[in-house]
């Protein structure tokens, strides 16, 4: 017996093979423009009874789970009392447990203290994926992201602070042709100043559901880059990059027209290197046909 999810259920490329827990169901914000992964589910987070019912039976089903990822959008959301209850149950069902993690919005990362993001790391749960999206404060309330950069900075190494591995993404494209020397500048420097561990570089993909609502909230006409004009915004964006510590860096996602994947500070000059060589070699672009968001 598998578990009866409540779709659409969404998860990270990289918890592909990942045990999904849902202990919250939506987004408690469920503003931002440009994502409709949760626009047909009202938030509410699963009672215990339930969540539990479902690790114990996973539990017997597959107990070598190796990772795990709380879903849906907003599991940060809960109360860390709860958290910490989840969590450290999980830990004591699966023996073997490398990870346990979910997104995380700025917000909520902002509104749990130290000692609360410490309890709920203590327990099991260590990493966070989080959408920095854009690092231009006007791209970030024309997509009405309910963040601005320095509280994305913020958020970032409040949880760095604490010791969780830090995932997050940006967008290129989100600013269109018009703000796209701004949308890359500010994005570069939000991730300059936080350094996170991981960092993903996807492309704005605006399906039917979700293209009315982002050109609205937008205020102006919004003219979309080109493929050419994105692999511009991703050579300025690892040029403009300047991190001393670690951070892996991936523009691999199905939305991509182009694929590039390196790690700051040491294959920088490799990736441009790459890129330069993607211009002069226009066959190598991923078909439209095949990408998404």
């Amino acid at each position: 017996m598998m578990l009866n999810y409540d779709y659409p259920l969404y998860r990270p490329p990289s918890e592909a093979r990942s045990l999904i827990f849902q202990v919250t169901l939506g987004c408690s914000f469920n503003e931002c423009s440009f994502c409709d992964m949760y626009r047909s589910k009202e938030y509410s987070e699963r009672p215990w009874d339930e969540v539990k019912l479902e690790i114990d039976m996973m539990a017997k089903q597959l107990p070598d789970t190796q990772r795990i990822f709380l879903a849906d959008g907003d599991a940060l959301n809960l109360d860390t009392e709860y958290m910490v209850k989840v969590v450290k149950y999980i830990k004591e069902k699966f023996q073997n447990l490398e990870r346990i993690s979910c997104y995380a919005m700025p917000m909520n990362i902002l509104k749990k203290t130290p000692e609360e993001l410490k309890r709920m790391h203590d327990a099991g749960l260590t990493m966070f994926y989080l959408g920095i999206e854009s690092g231009s404060d006007v791209i970030l309330k024309k997509v009405t992201k309910g963040a601005i950069a320095k509280t994305i900075i913020k958020a970032v190494n409040k949880a760095k602070d604490v010791g969780y591995t830090m995932s997050c993404m940006v967008i290129l494209g989100l600013g269109g042709s018009k703000y796209s020397k701004e949308h890359i500048r500010g994005t570069a420097e939000v991730i300059s100043a936080c350094s996170p561990n991981y960092v993903g570089a996807l492309t704005l993909y605006l399906e039917n559901g979700i293209k009315d609502e982002f050109l609205t909230k937008f205020g102006e006409e919004f003219v979309p880059v080109s493929d050419e004009q994105a692999l511009d915004e991703l050579e300025d964006l690892i040029s403009q990059i300047d991190v001393k510590d670690e951070v892996v860096f991936r523009a691999n996602h199905g939305s991509n027209a182009y694929t590039i994947k390196g790690t700051f500070p040491q294959d920088k000059q490799d990736m441009l290197d790459k890129i330069s060589w993607m211009k002069k070699h226009p066959e190598v672009i991923r078909p439209k046909g095949l990408r998404g968001f």
